[in-house]
């Protein structure tokens, strides 16, 4: 015969962070851009969301705020203090929209676009130095399986809309 005494207490529910891909992505992304971050802010004196905008103003020549929020995730705060940096060091300017004027189209100077002729094949060369541990094989799977969790993601996102 048991008694209350001798009863087991529930079993805890644990999460280890080490075994849970939610954290391990976002504490190796974080880990990544600070590392990275740290080369263009000492070089060049240039924040993260500022590098962002202009790489992605490389990759798209015209974007709007809105697009760029869209392609980065960052906040709308945090684009426009960084959008106002970049206008302010000569990087990029705005063209307002002619049908909307509270839109304004984004586009590197000559100043922004020697600023990443000089910084993006840094951070290819760091790129590469991180992924070096990886054999080409390995580096093209990673990709894919990114590829397929963003786009399951996405799935899951649009059916909890």
């Amino acid at each position: 015969m048991t008694t209350d005494h001798d009863a087991q207490p529930p079993a805890k529910t644990e999460l280890d962070l080490n075994q849970f891909l939610p954290y391990r992505l976002n504490s190796l992304a974080d880990r990544i851009s600070q590392a990275l971050a740290r080369i263009y802010e000492e070089r060049f004196g240039i924040k993260v969301a500022e590098w962002r905008v202009l790489a992605w103003l490389s990759h798209c020549d015209t974007l709007t705020a809105k697009k760029v929020r869209q392609y980065t995730g960052m906040d709308k705060a945090r684009i426009s203090r960084a959008i106002q940096a970049l206008e302010g060091r000569g990087l990029i300017h705005r063209t307002p929209s002619a049908e909307d004027q509270r839109v304004h189209f984004l586009h590197l100077t000559a100043e922004g676009q020697a600023l990443l002729d000089e910084l993006i094949p840094l951070a290819h060369d760091w790129e590469a130095q991180l992924v070096g541990t990886l054999s080409t094989g390995e580096y093209r799977d990673l990709l894919h399986l990114m590829g397929k969790l963003d786009r399951q993601l996405t799935r899951l996102e649009e059916r909890d809309d």
